[in-house]
């Protein structure tokens, strides 16, 4: 029957332009791309971002299992670090969660320490970010974005 032919393209225009409603690629920000080496760049962080008063704490992800709060004291040496809590498995006490928290002196080290994202902790490259309920909002919105 002639009106086969026209019929899938009917169907195929209205999923298509459905289709763009729905998914749009976001624009790249050539702005925040590197450009310098890691060591020279201001951190990628919105500084309204940071906490205004104590504690200020920096959540760690992505650790190995056999760190400690020694090798994360010296990863974070020269700032002002004032405690690190390494959650265990409730099951397991030898067992460590693989996040954790370092918790910083002034705003300063905590800026400081966001700046070492991404870089290398015993064989895993670490995440550190700013520890807040409104980080876990934004969490949810990048898995879902």
């Amino acid at each position: 029957p002639p009106f086969l032919p026209n019929f899938p393209l009917a169907v195929c225009t209205t999923w298509h332009s459905n289709d763009d409603d729905v998914y749009r690629a976001p624009p790249i920000d050539r702005s925040i791309l590197p450009t310098a080496p890691r060591a020279a760049r201001e951190p990628n962080i919105d500084r309204s971002r940071l906490p205004k008063s104590p504690p200020y704490t920096a959540f760690l992800g992505n650790l190995p299992y056999d760190v400690t709060e020694e090798s994360i004291k010296d990863f974070f040496r020269g700032l002002n670090i004032s405690a690190v809590r390494l959650p265990r498995e409730p099951t397991n006490p030898e067992r460590l969660k693989g996040f954790g928290y370092a918790e910083f002196e002034d705003i300063d080290s905590l800026f400081q320490a966001l700046s070492l994202n991404e870089e290398s902790l015993g064989n895993r490259r670490i995440r550190v970010d700013v520890a807040d309920q409104a980080q876990d909002k934004d969490r949810d919105d990048r898995c879902f974005g």
